[in-house]
């Protein structure tokens, strides 16, 4: 079972924020000149990475991030502790400027903080079963999360690297 002392914060927040500007850049490339194959290029990528990343090592996402509930999340959610889903956002959620609702407090209420587990993980926000959204089948369309997460997410980050070392090597 990893715990959150087999990943070090500290070292991952300074080398992204070290890098950030650089790998924002590249994505913004990307989007302007979205090149073929680069779906192809992220699935790939996608393989290499989870062998090297281990979420529940990290959860930095849960630690430093809040999903967005959509309504289904928020029935399902309530449903499982016996609430309204009323009751479940008055006490949990707030709605932010674009109309989102979202967790009030920013470490997410249902991660264990000592194995970094999710309570709710079988029935957890569709946001959080697809996050880091690393794969998906027009990536020029989540280039702007992929941007958001490097300095979040290990997993982003390792994409993002690899994939501009290996668009280096090709040019």
């Amino acid at each position: 079972m990893a715990k959150a002392e087999g990943f070090n914060f500290k070292s991952f927040k300074i080398k992204a924020g070290k890098h950030k500007k650089t790998l924002r850049g590249f994505l913004t490339r990307l989007k302007n000149k979205y090149p073929k194959g680069l779906d192809y290029l992220a699935a790939t990528i996608d393989k290499e990475v989870w062998k090297e990343v281990d979420c529940l090592a990290c959860a930095n996402c849960c630690r430093t991030m809040t999903p967005t509930f959509t309504t289904e999340d928020i029935n399902r959610i309530a449903a499982h502790f016996k609430q309204t889903p009323d009751q479940f956002k008055k006490k949990l959620l707030y709605k932010d400027k674009d109309g989102d609702w979202m967790n009030k407090q920013t470490t997410c209420q249902f991660l264990d903080l000592k194995t970094n587990h999710c309570s709710i993980y079988s029935i957890r926000p569709s946001d959080c079963a697809r996050f880091p959204h690393l794969t998906k089948k027009k990536m020029v369309d989540y280039i702007h999360v992929h941007q958001q997460n490097i300095e979040y997410c290990p997993a982003t980050f390792a994409m993002v690297t690899k994939m501009q070392d290996l668009m280096k090597v090709g040019k």
